[in-house]
C-alpha cells in the first residue's frame, strides 16, 4: 500500500537543496543519489571517505573498490575527494553536513530514533549513526510506516535502544510526509491513493493534520 522504496527516495529527493552537503544512510537513503535535480547542485558526503557521490553505476561501470557506507557500488563526480573514515567522521562531528537521511526502525512522537539494534538479533553495531543524528543540522528519515507484522513504527515512545534523542525533523513513509512538532505528529502529506484514515491507523504516536495536507507530489 502507498509507495515503494524508490518513490520514497524520489520524494525525498524534494528536500535537498542547492548547495547542501547531504549523509545518506543505508537503505531507502542510498537511492536519493538517483533522483537529484539536475538544476542544483548537491554534494553527496560518504561515511567511509568521499565527498562527490553520483548516482548507482551501469553494470559496465561497476568498480568494485568505489563503494559508499553501505558497502554498494556507487560512481563519483567531477571533483569528488577520497579521504579517511577518520576525516570522514571530523566532518559530521564538526556539523559540516546540512543534512542527514536515514532509515529507522521506530521514531517517536518527540522526535527520538531507533535504527541500530533488535533485541535477540546478531548485529555489527549503529555504524556512524549515532554520530550523525548528534550532529548533522537536519535529519529526515526514510522508513516504511509499519513493520513486517503491521505494527507502527511511529510510536508515541521508542521501545528498540535509541540512536538519538529529539533529532528527527521529517519522515517519508510509504503512506505520508510527516512533520515533528512540538512532541507530535504532523501529517502534511499523504501517498497517492492512500486515505487520512488509514494514515492514522497505521500511526500508534499522537498525529495532528495540518490543514494544508496534501498529496504528494511525485513528479
Amino acid at each position: 500500500m502507498g509507495l515503494n522504496k524508490f518513490q520514497i527516495a524520489k520524494r525525498i529527493s524534494k528536500e535537498l537543496k542547492d548547495g547542501d552537503y547531504v549523509n545518506l544512510g543505508i537503505g531507502i537513503p542510498t537511492l536519493i543519489a538517483n533522483y537529484i535535480r539536475k538544476d542544483i547542485s548537491v554534494i553527496l558526503q560518504s561515511e567511509n571517505g568521499l565527498l562527490g557521490m553520483g548516482p548507482f553505476p551501469n553494470k559496465n561501470k561497476i568498480d568494485p573498490d568505489m563503494i559508499n557506507a553501505g558497502k554498494e557500488t556507487i560512481t563519483t563526480l567531477s571533483g569528488s575527494a577520497l579521504f579517511s573514515s577518520a576525516e570522514s567522521f571530523g566532518m559530521i562531528r564538526r556539523g559540516r553536513v546540512n543534512l542527514t537521511v536515514l532509515g529507522a526502525m521506530e521514531v517517536s512522537q518527540a522526535g527520538d530514533i531507533a535504527n541500530w539494534k533488535i533485541p535477540g538479533k546478531m548485529v555489527k553495531g549503529m555504524g556512524g549513526a549515532m554520530d550523525l543524528v548528534a550532529s548533522a543540522k537536519n535529519i529526515i528519515v526514510a522508513m516504511m510506516h509499519t513493520n513486517k507484522k503491521g505494527h507502527s513504527k511511529l510510536l508515541k515512545k521508542c521501545t528498540l535502544p535509541i540512536t538519538g534523542l529529539n533529532c528527527i525533523k521529517k519522515v517519508v513513509t510509504n503512506l505520508a510526509v510527516i512533520d515533528i512538532e512540538n512532541n507530535m505528529f504532523v501529517l502534511k502529506e499523504h501517498a497517492p491513493g492512500v486515505s487520512i484514515e488509514e494514515i492514522v491507523e497505521a500511526t500508534e504516536g499522537e498525529l495532528k493534520i495540518s490543514e494544508s495536507v496534501c498529496e504528494m507530489d511525485l513528479s
